[in-house]
């Protein structure tokens, strides 16, 4: 097996070189742990620092771990971690020894644990000491879970301690004999929809999103320092903190808290990231503090990145001219492991998501599979090399969204006469008003432009005729009272910048907007 991929930035597309014989935590980890950047810091967590070295010893001991307890090539290892140094040595110690390693959602509840361990029939399950209690009232009823293993807590006589485990382990593991086309890992899908899905990920697939995305679109170097406020078990915060900082030989900073506004903050003046990842209300939240800048947060940052949802236009203006860093828009999904659609540097055009990043291809179609006009509305389908195969044991969501090389997003763009694509909004968050298409984050970020407005969601409500009109639910920003003075003044704001049809009939104030663990805001939670 040949250790290490090639990846040529020079082509367009990125050259892209491997065996077929492939391992990803060798390419990614054990060529810098075992090579000239040992030493050098690759991760920093809550409880310390580790050098590539370090992480590999960890990795290695992992993977014995799991050879020890008699696992199966491509048997499932469930991970409930929190982010640190055991969530990395047991995600890469699993991929090195062959096994699929499956991160899980820390915010999930019971039931969809239950359901993920009986539907992906894992022998084991790696659970941090602080998430254990969900999980307790499960294991009775578990036909295929063998090993409940703790991090974080001690030995506590029930369970299995991973830090026991690790220590008596060996640092030495040769890699199993995978190759390129073997699953590494899988990625659940947040189910909001039914119920979880699982995406499963072959061992190429992060090497194609570090090198079109993190290298030659972000231009992630060794001397970086990454910071992603977005969480390890999410796609978006997987590639942020470790497959693309590791490869680069970067840094990458991990919190397992809940990341908050304060707490972000507090964590970028501290490490002073220069690459800086998060998502659009947690960009908006921040800026709604006026005593927080450059010099409270990182005055090292040299660039920011947005996904998971649209970036409004005014939150990335007010962000670049505060911070002094540009955030790049741009939008991934699970299926496709990373961001496909970004702005890059020198060409950020905010309002716009950007264009396709190197090697990736994109479509946009109508309700009828043909291609829209430019300037139209359609639902995008994108081609690339990083598209999950297939979701497990769920045949009819596979043939539904996996067609040939192409993926179905389920969102819906519009192309300028510039190539760039801009978000109209979820497939079925889509409203039609009067017989035409509204784009409800077009109606959102109408109102979001409002000085006083922290966060909205538009949904569609039927009126006294049963049509469909837009409803805004609003969070206003400290300080500001909602009244129906106020919202007939956001109805004319909105009437102002859009057209007037799009405006919402309807606005109600609230304290707060549901959201997902990543800060989607949860549309179908207020259609309901």
């Amino acid at each position: 097996m040949t250790k290490y991929s090639r990846i040529d930035l020079e082509c367009a597309p990125p050259g892209v070189h491997y065996d077929q014989a492939y391992n990803a935590a060798v390419d990614i980890v054990e060529r810098h742990g075992a090579g000239d950047n040992a030493d050098k810091t690759c991760l920093i967590d809550d409880d310390g620092s580790y050098t590539y070295a370090e992480l590999t010893a960890a990795m290695n001991r992992a993977g014995n771990m799991l050879d020890d307890l008699g696992m199966q090539a491509e048997q499932r290892v469930v991970m409930c971690m929190t982010d640190g140094i055991d969530f990395a040595a047991v995600f890469f110690g699993a991929i090195k020894a062959g096994y699929v390693a499956v991160p899980l959602n820390t915010m999930l509840t019971g039931d969809d644990y239950d359901y993920i361990l009986r539907d992906s029939r894992a022998p084991v399950l790696v659970v941090s000491e602080a998430l254990l209690e969900t999980f307790a009232p499960l294991f009775d009823g578990l036909p295929h879970l063998r090993h409940v293993i703790v991090a974080g807590g001690g030995p506590d006589g029930a369970h299995e301690d991973l830090a026991s485990l690790l220590s008596v382990a060996s640092a030495e593991l040769p890699a199993a004999a995978t190759t390129a086309d073997d699953v590494a890992f899988w990625l659940y899908s947040s189910g909001s929809t039914g119920r979880p899905k699982g995406a499963a990920h072959l061992q190429a697939d992060m090497l194609y999103t570090v090198a079109y995305y993190g290298l030659a679109v972000l231009g992630l170097r060794a001397d970086d320092v990454v910071y992603s406020a977005a969480k390890m078990f999410f796609a978006y915060g997987l590639g942020n903190s470790l497959s693309m900082p590791l490869y680069a030989g970067a840094t990458a900073v991990v919190t397992a808290g809940r990341p908050t506004p304060d707490s972000v903050v507090d964590v970028m003046h501290r490490h002073q990231p220069t690459v800086f990842f998060g998502v659009p209300t947690l960009y908006g939240a921040i800026l709604a503090d006026p005593e927080v800048g450059r010099e409270q947060a990182s005055g090292a940052l040299r660039l920011c990145v947005s996904a998971g949802e649209a970036l409004p236009k005014h939150i990335g203006e007010s962000w670049e001219a505060r911070f002094g860093a540009g955030i790049l828009d741009g939008i991934g999904s699970t299926e496709m492991l990373h961001i496909f659609i970004s702005n890059r540097q020198g060409d950020n055009r905010y309002g716009t998501t950007g264009r396709p990043i190197p090697g990736y291809d994109l479509r946009l179609l109508d309700e009828n599979g043909e291609a829209v006009a430019e300037g139209e509305i359609g639902e995008l389908w994108v081609s690339g090399p990083s598209s999950s195969p297939y979701y497990w044991n769920n045949r009819a969501k596979s043939l539904d969204t996996f067609h040939g090389p192409w993926t179905r997003t389920g969102d819906k763009y519009v192309r300028d006469g510039d190539g760039y694509y801009v978000y109209a909004g979820r497939s079925d968050d889509m409203l039609k008003v009067g017989g035409i298409w509204v784009s409800p984050f077009e109606v959102e970020s109408a109102l979001l432009a409002d000085d006083e407005v922290l966060e909205v969601a538009v949904v569609g409500r039927e009126d006294a005729d049963t049509l469909v009109k837009p409803m805004a639910y609003v969070v206003l920003k400290p300080g500001v009272t909602g009244s129906e003075a106020k919202a007939d003044a956001l109805k004319a704001f909105v009437k102002d910048r859009i057209a007037p049809y799009k405006y919402p009939r309807w606005i109600e104030f609230a304290e707060a907007l549901p959201k997902t663990a990543t800060g989607k805001i949860q549309r179908f939670r207020l259609r309901d």
